[in-house]
């Protein structure tokens, strides 16, 4: 009986795990350039590979590819470039490109292969008004180097044709949906949470090579590359001169007397739901009554503001005017009604109102408390804490207290105020300041200028869940301790920034007694009292105690 062959174990000859090793190549290569970039095309490329790896046929060309997931024309024609390229130097014969079969190849016909334009935004386009409003935002005196969405928005807006918010009809799309084109030309770099715009490592006074090849960009009627200004429109204006223009335009951030109003903008939630539904709906119809020109919208911080509102003239064929800019007052209110008050102080939220509040960048914030009548005898708060609670608002926090009656009250108060203003910014000039730049702050009536922040970066930077550094996060941890308001917070940040710093310093103290004095010599305050032994001992037995605390 002839022996068996031996059993062969295994596969004969190993399988690659992809059988497009060539396309997960090119793909990863892409995943990890956006990836350094912080580009969030990057988990795009990232799914097209996880596709790709599920996938057991080998592909003949990216144009098959369409039928995995996560695999659009993009993405498609990027593998095709790619494989079109690999198979010129390794001499393989060309493959069809994805888009169309109508091209020739390059031995059919005689004709000669199409040279590959540089992209270009076109003239008064969304793509084009935002890197110019961007560019002359960078070449601003004191510019923070970046834009947040609705800030650029407004900008863009008189330089481009069609609307930033509203599709035109038979449309999904508007002029910002270009942005998206120039994030993937890597002509825009789209950071943080909310969204700050700005320029791709690129200095608007001398554009660089990106990626080993020459990229344009079109601002007004000069394109710029890296070696030379090519001008379309003016060839005989120089260079110095057009950078004299952009300057003289740069006061466009200015709003002069006249050109603006005055709104009183208030928060939605002071209109609808929650409880007290009739006396929200009465103050609104108070304001309309007294004739004020209020705008309902969200706020981040506070319930009551006011802004300047650019004067906008309509444009034809659009439905709604253009939206002007918009600069904050210093004014903003927080209304408490007495029983809010009482639960606010009960559940902690009154001492992290009264702390964004002084916090939001606006110079003049007021608490308007607001009396319910009977319903105060019926509050789970003694009337003598909550009487000191409110001047220890004025006293200690800084905060103007204005008390009223009734809803009808507040209505009047907001209504003096809204005509108050109207007559103190009647002759004033509005210029443009961040919140993240020492700015003017000269409060001089007489001062025919001032400075403001704009609405977008003021409510985007009063988010209240927005992303925490470590800082911010330590400061409202130790903002829980009883006894520790937010002055006192604040001066222990300003010596320890972290809790690890923190930590490091009480290793470094020799014994015991040195750790729980190490924080009674903080000064806080204007008046740069001692934090004292007490506050020291609680905060280093919150942090250094193992085991609960007794």
């Amino acid at each position: 009986m002839p022996a068996r062959e031996p059993v062969r174990l295994g596969r004969k000859r190993p399988v690659p795990s992809c059988p497009n090793p060539l396309f997960l190549l090119w793909l990863t290569e892409l995943r990890d350039e956006a990836k350094e970039k912080g580009l969030k095309i990057y988990y795009t490329y990232q799914k097209a590979i996880n596709s790709l790896n599920k996938y057991p046929l080998p592909l003949k060309n990216a144009r098959e590819a369409k039928i995995l997931q996560n695999f659009g024309d993009g993405i498609c024609k990027l593998l095709d470039d790619r494989l079109q390229k690999y198979y010129r130097q390794h001499g393989t014969v060309s493959v069809a490109p994805s888009k169309g079969d109508s091209g020739r190849g390059e031995g059919e016909g005689g004709g000669k292969k199409k040279k590959k334009r540089e992209y270009v935004p076109q003239k008064r386009s969304g793509g084009y008004a935002v890197l110019l409003a961007l560019y002359r935002h960078c070449q601003m005196e004191g510019s923070k180097g970046y834009m947040f969405k609705l800030e650029l928005q407004t900008e863009a807006q008189p330089l481009c044709d069609k609307s930033f918010t509203v599709p035109d009809l038979g449309s999904k799309y508007t002029a910002w949906s270009s942005v998206s084109t120039l994030i993937q030309k890597n002509l825009l770099l789209k950071t943080h949470n909310p969204a700050r715009y700005n320029f791709y490592g690129i200095l608007t006074t001398n554009i660089t090579h990106l990626d080993q090849r020459v990229s344009f960009y079109c601002f007004e009627n000069v394109i710029f590359t890296q070696n030379n200004i090519l001008t379309s429109e003016k060839p005989s204006v120089a260079p110095e001169s057009r950078a004299q223009d952009v300057q003289t335009k740069a006061p466009a951030q200015c709003l002069f007397p006249g050109s603006y109003e005055i709104i009183l903008c208030v928060d939605f939630i002071e209109t609808t739901g929650g409880g007290n539904i009739q006396c929200k709906q009465e103050l609104v119809k108070e304001l309309q009554r007294n004739g004020v020109n209020f705008d309902v919208r969200k706020l981040n911080v506070g319930d009551f503001l006011w802004v300047a509102r650019e004067k906008m003239d309509p444009v034809p064929g659009q439905l709604r005017a253009p939206c002007g800019r918009e600069l904050v007052l210093d004014y903003i209110v927080e209304r408490k009604r007495i029983d809010d008050l009482c639960g606010s102080i009960i559940d902690g939220r009154f001492r992290e109102q009264k702390f964004r509040l002084k916090r939001c960048g606006l110079r003049r914030p007021v608490y308007l408390v607001e009396e319910c009548g009977a319903a105060a005898s019926h509050l789970s708060l003694p009337e003598s804490t909550l009487q000191q609670a409110i001047v220890n608002t004025q006293v200690v926090d800084g905060l103007f207290v204005k008390r009223v009656q009734d809803v009808r009250e507040s209505a009047a108060y907001l209504t003096v105020m809204t005509r108050y203003l109207n007559k103190l910014y009647k002759n004033r000039s509005l210029v443009t300041r961040s919140r993240e730049l020492e700015g003017d702050l000269s409060e001089d009536q007489d001062d025919p200028s001032c400075s403001l922040i704009s609405f977008a970066e003021f409510n985007h930077g009063a988010v209240k869940n927005k992303c925490q550094t470590v800082r911010e996060v330590f400061a409202r941890q130790l903002m829980q301790i009883s006894g520790l308001s937010g002055d006192k917070a604040a001066a222990i940040i300003q010596e320890y920034p972290t809790p690890h710093s923190l930590l490091t310093a009480y290793d470094r103290c020799s014994n015991e007694l040195e750790r729980e004095k190490l924080l009674s010599s903080v000064r806080y305050g204007k008046l740069k009292r001692n934090l004292g032994p007490a506050l020291s001992r609680t905060v280093y037995q919150l942090y250094c105690t193992k085991g609960p605390l007794t």
